[in-house]
């Protein structure tokens, strides 16, 4: 039933253009949970549950392990509990509605795995918030790196200070008739046409090791 449901969630996301990770970056998020063996993670952006089933899923399978995570948007918690419902992983996650950067500030527990995928020009905001809970180490993965001007302030911080690394994906654009652009996640393929696909466009995750 989880595959079922992880697949359909995936298709909606697709079909509604719900921000998601796609399967090769989630891939890497689920390794690095798997790596860190996390007692708590805190997740920044919810939407629907994506990449907080990828993650949950390792925890299931590693028999311990809490997912705290933080949507500002109700109507997308809602379908977000709902799915971790139907996949048989509810009872691993505390949902919370709000903006995360307030909601992480009243987070009292040891936290050993941040993951941040919300507004872009919160991270450094986010992590300033949790970082006395953080745990000597805790692993972060920051998506979206390939808009660095939106988060500056964070890189600049984890790269000056911790172990940390740049995984970079290519990834390309599908045209749309209104104008705007729907992606298409994935590795790049040689060969063919563009078809009605636009331009490949770089994008990465950050993972940082978080040390006192």
């Amino acid at each position: 039933m989880f595959e079922q449901v992880l697949a359909e969630v995936e298709q909606q996301c697709r079909e509604e253009r719900v921000p998601m990770l796609g399967p090769d970056k989630a891939k890497l998020l689920a390794s690095t949970v798997e790596k860190a063996k996390p007692s708590l993670i805190v997740e920044c952006g919810t939407a629907i549950g994506y990449s907080g089933l990828w993650m949950l899923r390792v925890l299931k399978t590693l028999g311990s392990g809490r997912l705290i995570t933080v949507e500002i948007n109700p109507d997308s918690a809602k379908q977000a509990r709902e799915n971790f419902e139907k996949a048989g992983v509810a009872e691993l996650v505390d949902s919370r509605i709000g903006d995360a950067a307030e909601i992480l500030k009243t987070i009292q527990e040891p936290v050993d795995f941040l993951f941040l995928d919300n507004n872009k020009d919160g991270y450094y905001t986010c992590f300033k918030a949790i970082e006395p809970q953080l745990t000597n180490p805790a692993m972060i993965v920051a998506d979206n790196i390939g808009r660095a001007d939106q988060m500056a302030a964070y890189l600049d911080h984890v790269r000056s200070n911790y172990e940390s690394e740049s995984h970079w994906f290519e990834r390309r654009g599908r045209r749309r008739t209104d104008g705007g652009e729907e992606t298409n996640r994935g590795p790049r393929r040689r060969g063919g046409g563009e078809g009605n696909r636009g331009p490949w466009r770089r994008d990465g995750m950050e993972v940082s090791i978080f040390r006192r």
